[in-house]
C-alpha cells in the first residue's frame, strides 16, 4: 500500500472549536441559519468521543438540520440513524439512537468528527474552507495510536484524510470498503457516505454498510 512520512508537527487538536471564524463565507452563513433558527447550536461542531479512540469516524460537515441543530456530530437528522444503529451493534455505543446533547449516548473505543466543521451553504463546503479544517483534521489524525482505524464516509472525508498527509490523492482512490495504511501506521477504512439519498437509492445498504464494520472488527482483533 503507498505509503509516506506524516508531517512533522501540528497544532494541537481542539476540541471545541467554537470560536472559530475563519472562513467568513461560513461565519456568515451560520450566523444567518441562527437568525432563522434561534433554537440552533450553528457554531463550528466539535468532535464528540473517546480521547483515544481505536476507530475514528471522518464524515463531511454538519447538517443543517442535524449537528449544525443539535452541536453533536450525526445527532438529529437522517445520516446518523444507520450510523448509530451500526456503532451500538458494533459494541461501539451504549445507545442506538443519537437525538439530542444531554440523552445519555456514550461512544466507547470511538470518535466522530467532520472534515468540516462548520455547515456549509447547500453542504457544499469549497476547497478553501476544507483546506483550513484540515489544519484540524491533521492534529486529530497524528494523536492517534498506531493501528487505530480510521472510517471515512464518503469521497470528501476520504480525499481530506489524504490530503492531512500530503500523499497523492491517485495514489489512495476513493471506493466504498477500501482500506489503505496511513504514514502514522492507521488503518484508513472509507465507505460511502450513509445520508439519506445513498441509502434511499439504495447505493449504501444496511448490509453494505455493516460488512465495512465487519472488517474493522476484523481488524482490531
Amino acid at each position: 500500500m503507498p505509503n509516506s512520512s506524516p508531517r512533522k508537527s501540528a497544532a494541537p487538536i481542539v476540541d471545541n472549536p467554537i470560536n472559530c471564524k475563519k472562513c467568513s463565507r461560513l461565519a456568515t452563513f451560520l450566523t444567518d441559519v441562527k437568525k432563522e433558527h434561534p433554537n440552533y447550536f450553528c457554531k463550528p461542531v466539535p468532535p464528540f468521543g473517546v480521547k483515544n479512540p481505536k476507530l475514528l469516524i471522518v464524515g463531511l460537515a454538519p447538517g443543517k438540520h442535524g449537528a449544525n441543530a443539535t452541536g453533536r456530530p450525526f445527532t438529529g437528522d437522517y445520516a446518523g440513524i444507520l450510523l448509530y444503529q451500526t456503532l451500538f451493534k458494533y459494541g461501539f455505543a451504549n445507545k442506538s439512537e443519537s437525538v439530542a446533547l444531554g440523552d445519555g449516548l456514550k461512544l466507547k473505543n470511538c470518535r466522530i468528527t467532520n472534515a468540516v466543521k462548520c455547515l456549509p451553504p447547500e453542504n457544499k463546503p469549497l476547497p478553501v474552507e476544507i483546506n483550513e479544517c484540515n489544519k484540524l483534521l491533521l492534529a486529530e489524525l497524528l494523536q492517534l495510536k498506531p493501528n487505530t482505524i480510521v472510517m471515512a464516509l464518503g469521497g470528501i472525508a476520504h480525499k481530506s484524510v489524504i490530503k492531512a498527509f500530503a500523499l497523492k490523492q491517485t495514489d489512495y482512490p476513493f471506493g466504498h470498503a477500501t482500506q489503505y495504511v496511513l504514514p502514522n501506521k492507521c488503518i484508513l477504512i472509507s465507505s460511502y457516505h450513509c445520508s439519506k439519498y445513498n441509502t434511499s437509492t439504495k447505493r449504501l445498504t444496511e448490509a453494505m454498510f455493516h460488512k465495512v464494520f465487519d472488517d474493522i472488527a476484523v481488524l482490531m482483533r
